[in-house]
């Protein structure tokens, strides 16, 4: 009787032991073998989906997200619901696997290819759908492609767009820039110092006038600046209203005309920043803050010196755009030392700077050039020092009134190129050395000849 009993477990159990075994292996190989791959359906719209074999039966895992509705025995509508993922599988007759698929409803992703072949022209960009949000994949050749293609993406999924536009080889650009300034600058100086002489009275006028104790008796001794760096000087004695006068005039008229030209080349790639500096540097010493003793009070540290570039810079960053119209911010500066601006600070001069910038933004073809014009600067300086009173006299008043006139134009022009450019190859190059040969001793020597040119090896080449 156990034994029958036994037997009748191991019967029962048996076949589901088996059964448990089996069914992990045909599962693992109808998804191995039977799977076909992602169908991808936009959200309201549909697909469909055909067999080589007839379709008995199709299941869906959600039909929150995908719906289906047959079609013919071998075609099976597939309709994108809501956001999301989902399988399909379709059996046969004999309830076996013909197909298991996976569904990903969201964005409108060949819509967007569709619009992107047709508005952006040359980009190589892929989309695929990923949820609810939208995956661009590919690869532009600048910038301004990939921040149209995600315009282009959010109008599909709104601001669920993920951006893995790769950026391929970037266009160079070379700007060629011209600054050209003139100066033109005329002062006047007209000045007298007089000495006046009468017994009991006496005075000077003129600039840099001093009263000063005379060192040998005491006595009051009157001076009169010095006259430096005037082109005439001219005195005279003679009496006037009783009184003996020494007057000296000095003058000085300047013309001065500087014409400034500078022709730098810069080289960037498209999206990148260049700058270019043709000047100098001054130093500003710069006090740094210390401590003194262990009562934490702030004292004066260590003195360092910083330096400020000053000349003629240009900062510039283009971008390349589909068309081969060339985007470029450019940021020209023009500045000198102004010793009229310099201040002093503990007995160290610090000189100011007179600068003239400008920024703007601009799009330009292959070869066009612009020009910044209208940076004219003038500059008008009248300075009168006189007695009182006594300068207002009209003619005799002259005797005791300095004039000083100084009037300055400055005029800046600025023009700007962008270029396309490629590297060239190493054999394409030519260099100056190329077209002058190691010098002949006998050459040198009976004819006078101090190098030996090379002529030209083909056409094309460039002559120095």
């Amino acid at each position: 009787m156990a034994i029958n009993l036994v037997r009748r477990a191991l019967y029962m159990v048996l076949p589901l032991a088996l059964a448990c075994a089996a069914a992990p292996a045909s599962a693992q190989s109808a998804d191995s073998g039977l799977h076909g791959g992602t169908l991808e359906v936009p959200i309201n719209k549909s697909q469909i989906v055909t067999a080589d074999r007839p379709i008995a039966k199709a299941m869906v895992g959600s039909s929150a997200i995908a719906d289906i509705v047959p079609l013919t025995d071998r075609s099976v509508y597939v309709l994108g619901k809501g956001m999301g993922t989902t399988s399909l599988t379709l059996y046969d007759a004999g309830g076996r696997v013909l197909v298991v698929m996976d569904v990903a409803v969201g964005p409108d992703a060949d819509g967007f290819r569709q619009q992107a072949a047709r508005l952006i022209p040359g980009a190589q960009i892929e989309a695929q759908i990923s949820g609810d949000s939208l995956v661009l994949t590919g690869l532009a050749t600048d910038p301004a492609m990939i921040d149209r293609a995600v315009q282009l993406a959010r109008t599909y999924a709104g601001d669920k767009v993920v951006n893995m536009i790769g950026l391929g080889a970037s266009q160079q650009v070379m700007l060629e820039v011209k600054f050209a300034e003139v100066r033109r600058s005329v002062g006047e100086d007209i000045g007298v110092r007089a000495f006046m002489n009468d017994g009991s009275f006496r005075g000077v006028t003129g600039p840099g006038s001093s009263l000063i104790p005379n060192p040998e008796d005491g006595t009051a001794l009157l001076k009169a600046g010095s006259v430096a760096n005037s082109f005439g000087i001219f005195g005279d004695t003679f009496r006037l209203l009783g009184i003996d006068f020494e007057a000296y005039l000095n003058a000085l008229e300047a013309k001065g005309f500087a014409k400034t030209l500078a022709e730098p080349t810069l080289i960037a790639l498209s999206g990148e920043k260049a700058s270019f500096l043709a000047g100098g540097e001054f130093p500003i010493p710069v006090v740094q803050s210390g401590r003194s003793g262990g009562g934490g009070d702030g004292g004066i540290g260590s003195v360092t010196v910083e330096f400020k570039p000053f000349g003629v810079s240009l900062g510039f960053t283009p971008t390349v755009l589909g068309d081969r119209t060339i985007n470029l911010k450019v940021e020209p500066e023009v500045s000198s030392i102004d010793p009229a601006a310099s201040i002093q600070l503990n007995g160290i001069s610090i000189p100011g700077l007179q600068t003239r910038r400008a920024s703007t933004t601009m799009e330009l073809r292959d070869g066009e050039s612009f020009a910044i014009a209208g940076l004219l600067q003038r500059d008008f300086r009248t300075t009168i020092n006189q007695v009182p009173l006594l300068g207002g006299i009209p003619i005799i008043g002259s005797l005791f009134r300095s004039t000083e006139f100084q009037k300055g134009e400055t005029e800046l022009l600025i023009v700007v190129t962008p270029r396309l450019v490629q590297p060239i190859k190493p054999e394409q190059v030519r260099l100056p050395t190329d077209r002058v040969a190691d010098p002949d001793a006998a050459a040198a020597t009976l004819l006078g000849e101090a190098y030996d040119p090379v002529p030209l090896k083909k056409e094309g080449d460039y002559e120095y």
